[in-house]
């Protein structure tokens, strides 16, 4: 009996050292410092608050091109080179938010973004109520930049009017760019959610936007913190929209959030919302877009069945609500017009869809009808950009 018991302890002391390797590998890669990049040419400083940004992305020296990858986004493989095309027409500015500090306090840290204004004329309904406004959260391992180009958001933004704003997570904040959708303190309300908040509230007084009709979505952590901004601040947002997103209310630290990502979180799925609508009785209704890719390994689809039944729930969708699916055919592979086959349900009280749910077969972890020129982005249609305004356009917040 004594070498059985001695080999089985052997065993659980090489599993454990196993896991506690792997525990440090994952926190050094997510919590590490980035690698270095070589010295660039000194160059003069240029101070503004608010400046007309260039379309044009940053050139990375190719030692930096796929720097180590955070377990948060992984991107499906090196990208291609790009094929240079004409920026939008509209306006790309740059700014950031600083909320004020409390009296005898340093100043907190600020949050940058860009601003993209159509050059189209405004129609006379938002003549009188001012353009809607889009929220878009990048992922990990992602520029606000990037996302914009990767999504071609802007691009659909200019024929529909919409003005678009891209917070972008610092590098101070997050060696990697990633939000911190699984602290508790966030998913409270605190960290980042105020200077997101802080920022939208900031283009709504500078610019004339609708407040009825501003919306909020985001890809993998952009997902994830876009959920937490729309459930502490519901009144805010007259729609929401998920892309491959992780289960809200759960995590709390590194090996929990990659347990989320991997399993889900069956357990606090629909104790995390009960504790949203304890603290908010008079939740409004949020309508949602969920995206996912049945191939994602990063993120994985159990996150997103469980954020169906946390859209139901924070809804207070009842037992007969009208669900209806469709599947849509993909596209011939190899062709030149490349599209993944996918389902959607949309649940529907009375003439209002209030939840939609889209499972794109075959797409991994990345942007659906995005440019694969970038990482994170899959070419293959059902444009998520084009899905996401569609469902936006039927709400306002009333």
């Amino acid at each position: 009996m004594v070498k059985p018991a001695t080999k089985w302890l052997r065993g659980l002391l090489r599993a454990g050292k196993a896991q506690q390797r792997t525990a440090s590998k994952l926190a050094k890669v997510l919590f590490g410092p980035v690698p270095a990049k070589p010295k660039a040419k000194a160059r003069s400083k240029v101070v503004a608050k608010t400046t007309q940004a260039s379309h044009k992305p940053r050139a990375r020296p190719a030692s930096d091109a796929l720097p180590a990858l955070a377990p948060f986004a992984t991107p499906l493989s090196p990208p291609r080179v790009r094929k240079r095309t004409a920026p939008p027409p509209g306006k790309w500015l740059a700014a950031h938010y600083a909320p004020l500090p409390e009296l005898g306090q340093l100043p907190g840290r600020r949050l940058p973004y860009f601003l993209y204004l159509p050059e189209k004329a405004p129609s006379a309904a938002m003549r009188s109520r001012g353009r809607p406004l889009l929220v878009m959260l990048h992922g990990c391992e992602q520029s606000a930049t990037q996302f914009a180009e990767g999504t071609r958001m802007n691009r659909l933004a200019e024929r529909k009017g919409y003005a678009v704003l891209y917070p972008q997570q610092s590098l101070r904040s997050h060696a990697r760019r990633c939000w911190k959708w699984y602290d508790k303190l966030t998913q409270d309300g605190g960290g980042d959610v105020r200077l997101i908040v802080g920022a939208i509230e900031q283009v709504a007084a500078r610019y004339a936007i609708d407040r009825a009709r501003i919306y909020i979505c985001g890809i993998s952590a952009g997902a994830g913190m876009a959920h937490i901004v729309a459930l502490n601040h519901p009144q805010l947002f007259a729609a929401l929209g998920l892309h491959s997103g992780p289960v809200f209310g759960a995590g709390h630290n590194l090996i929990g959030a990659l347990g989320v990502m991997q399993h889900g979180a069956a357990a606090r799925a629909d104790a995390a919302i009960d504790e949203v609508l304890a603290r908010q009785p008079a939740f409004p209704r949020l309508p949602t877009i969920l995206l996912q890719g049945l191939a994602d390994k990063v993120v994985r689809p159990i996150n997103q069945t469980q954020l169906v039944r946390q859209s139901v729930r924070v809804n207070r969708l009842p037992f007969d609500t009208v669900v209806t699916a469709q599947r849509l055919p993909g596209g011939a592979a190899g062709g030149r017009n490349p599209a993944h086959a996918y389902a959607l349900h949309d649940y529907q009280v009375g003439k209002q869809v209030l939840l939609r749910v889209a499972q794109v077969e075959h797409l991994e972890h990345a942007w659906s009808g995005g440019d694969a020129s970038l990482p994170f982005n899959d070419k293959a249609k059902p444009d998520a950009s084009k899905m996401l305004l569609d469902f936006f356009a039927s709400h306002r917040r009333r």
